[in-house]
C-alpha cells in the first residue's frame, strides 16, 4: 500500500470511527485545518534556508575578494547559523504539527519523531536554547559594551535555565 492509500485510509478509519454523527465526523476532519501553518511553517522554512545560502555565498565571495577580514567573516558566519538555526526550527515546528495532526507515520531519523505535543515542545526548546546561545556568541563577536553584554549574558542564561528546569520536570512526568 503506498502512502497516499495509507493517509486515505486513515482518514476513512478516522471518519468510521466518529460514527454517524454528523458533529463527530466534522471534528474528526477539522485536525486537517493544521495543515495551513504547516505549510506556512514549512514555506518560512525553505525562505531562510535559501536567503542564508545565497548569503553565505556572498560573504565566502567577500572574503576571497579580500573585501572581508576574519574577523567579519566570522561575525557573518554566526549570524547565518542564527539564520539557519532560526529556519531549523520552523521546519521542526512544520514536522511536528504534521505529524501531530495529519500523519504520525513519516519515515524520518528517530531523533525527528514526534508523537506527542511534550516532544514537539522538547525539540523546540533544544533548538531555541542553541539560537539563545548563538546570538549572544555573536554579541560577543561584535564586541558589544561590556555592561550590555553581560546583561544579554545574564538575561539569556535565565532564560536557557527557566527552559532546562521546564523540560527536566517535563522528562519527569514520563
Amino acid at each position: 500500500m503506498n502512502e497516499a492509500d495509507q493517509n486515505e485510509s486513515s482518514v476513512r478509519r478516522d471518519v468510521k470511527r466518529a460514527g454517524s454523527n454528523p458533529a463527530r465526523r466534522m471534528a474528526a476532519w477539522t485536525r486537517y485545518v493544521v495543515i495551513l501553518p504547516v505549510l506556512g511553517l514549512l514555506v518560512g522554512a525553505v525562505t531562510l534556508f535559501v536567503m542564508a545560502s545565497v548569503e553565505s555565498v556572498q560573504v565566502v565571495l567577500h572574503v576571497v575578494g579580500g573585501e572581508a577580514g576574519e574577523k567579519q567573516a566570522v561575525l557573518d558566519f554566526i549570524e547565518l547559523a542564527d539564520v539557519y538555526l532560526l529556519a531549523t526550527v520552523l521546519y521542526i515546528m512544520s514536522l511536528g504539527l504534521f505529524e501531530l495532526f495529519i500523519d504520525d507515520s513519516l519515515p524520518l531519523p528517530e531523533w525527528l519523531e514526534i508523537h506527542t505535543l511534550d516532544d514537539l515542545k522538547e525539540k523546540l526548546i533544544g533548538v531555541v536554547i542553541v539560537v539563545l546561545a548563538v546570538t549572544f556568541l555573536g554579541q560577543a563577536v561584535k564586541g558589544a559594551e561590556p555592561l550590555e553584554l553581560a546583561y544579554m549574558g545574564g538575561g539569556t542564561a535565565l532564560v536557557i535555565a527557566a527552559l532546562s528546569y521546564f523540560l527536566k520536570r517535563g522528562q519527569g512526568k514520563h
